[in-house]
């Protein structure tokens, strides 16, 4: 009997068709309300789905994977690199984007005053507050109350701090403990199984989230600031290229092999702008490449909140540009100042929607940027945002294969086998 091949696109090249159409679509639909309204709703929907999975995910992985740890002592040393890995990467991050706005100078090309401001508006009051929250706000703000306020919520800093202590509570009753790691990997692997289903609709999600943005701003909103856009974009890929490839050559990972296993991954953030929506199959796929569950499990959560490579670059390189376009020059004093100011704001707001643009307005003014400034770069925060959230899945990815092969929890094997096979392995899942 014959067999029939059918044509089969994988995931990644659906999520590129739709963000094609999505643009397409949006251009002829430009400032369509009935167009906008349905669009915006398939987006919304697929981020929800997102939403529901994401915490349970969490919850259900990191717990198992301390509880398999055990160890306080280990727990702490893996904890310690981490965010020491972190801070690092932050820095060279913030540091390269006022390099590179220096050398390009993307604002010196502006006339301020011929570009049109974007209400910014809701973004002042998260602003205001934040710049006022200190160190202990922070903290204080990590330790939930109460966790099912914090599940509700959506706060992933009270749920990673709950499910740590939670897992470490598990392993020290031994035996007795193993009837809730059994429930809750049975948890996890159902969760796994439905996050397969809701990214079947991330393509039209991808459409809908794209189709939106164009359709509701325009693509003459980034003729004005086409090369700032241009030269944020440059400074990402030579954040990815350079410094990630070194850090990945330092421990003995195959970079280019790496990025194309979570190809799918990269262009989904890409396209959605959101973190969320790939954080449970980056959580699979680098447990499949070998990572410690645990490992896997607490770097990831961790890393979306503080390790935002591609949010980093992007608020250094705002800043200068917004000097530049005002005129005002700035001195390396008033830059390491911005730069020490930089890594404790985009700390203190982790977390926080629209978190890059938080950071910017709580920032700018110690560097005697006007902060009506901002209203400037509003309408195509979108759009860099797409980048930066895509820079953001790559760093974590790295972080995760760093952090695994640093404490020998990464299996070298599983990781070539996985690199060498991941395309034929994700279309058995599917």
């Amino acid at each position: 009997m014959k067999k029939y091949r059918f044509f089969r696109l994988s995931l990644g090249w659906q999520i590129v068709i739709g963000l094609v159409l999505g643009i397409v679509c949006g251009a002829f639909t430009y400032h369509n309300q009935g167009a906008i309204t349905i669009m915006s709703n398939l987006g919304t929907i697929f981020l929800r789905l997102i939403q529901m999975i994401v915490l349970p995910i969490v919850v259900s992985c990191l717990t198992v994977g301390i509880a398999n740890i055990g160890d306080l002592h280990k727990l702490g040393r893996i904890g310690g690199k981490t965010i020491i890995y972190f801070e690092v990467l932050t820095t060279i991050a913030i540091v390269l984007g006022l390099v590179v706005g220096n050398l390009a100078h993307p604002g010196t090309f502006i006339n301020i005053h011929d570009l049109q401001g974007s209400d910014i508006s809701k973004y002042m009051t998260t602003a205001k507050s934040a710049s006022h929250t200190g160190i202990w706000d922070t903290i204080l703000a990590i330790i939930p109350t109460n966790i099912f306020k914090s599940l509700a919520d959506g706060e992933m800093m009270p749920v990673i701090f709950f499910s740590v202590f939670f897992g470490l509570g598990i392993a020290a009753i031994g035996e007795r403990g193993k009837v809730l790691v059994d429930v809750l990997n049975g948890v996890s692997e159902v969760m796994f199984k439905v996050t397969n289903w809701v990214m079947k609709f991330a393509p039209i999600g991808v459409f809908g989230l794209i189709g939106m943005t164009v359709a509701q701003m325009g693509l003459s909103a980034l003729l004005p600031l086409g090369y700032f856009i241009l030269i944020a974009y440059v400074t990402m890929v030579i954040f990815c290229v350079v410094v990630l490839g070194i850090v990945a050559k330092m421990f003995h990972l195959h970079y280019w092999k790496t990025m194309r296993a979570v190809f799918e991954e990269i262009m989904l953030a890409f396209s959605t702008a959101s973190s969320e929506a790939t954080l449970p199959r980056l959580m699979e796929k680098t447990q499949k490449m070998g990572v410690d569950k645990g490992i896997a499990s607490f770097v990831i959560p961790t890393g979306y909140t503080f390790n935002l490579d591609g949010s980093a670059i992007y608020q250094s390189l705002a800043a200068l540009f917004l000097a530049q376009a005002y005129g005002l020059h700035l001195t390396w004093e008033h830059q390491f100042t911005l730069l020490v100011v930089l890594m404790i704001t985009s700390k203190g707001m982790a977390g926080v929607p629209g978190a890059s643009f938080v950071v910017l307005l709580a920032s700018v003014s110690t560097i005697g940027v006007p902060v009506a400034g901002l209203t400037f770069i509003a309408g195509i925060d979108r759009f860099v945002d797409m980048g930066r959230t895509a820079v953001n899945v790559v760093g974590n990815t790295v972080a995760t294969l760093v952090i695994g092969e640093s404490e020998k929890s990464l299996d070298q094997d599983k990781y070539h086998h996985y690199l060498d096979n991941y395309k034929k392995e994700d279309l058995k899942e599917a």
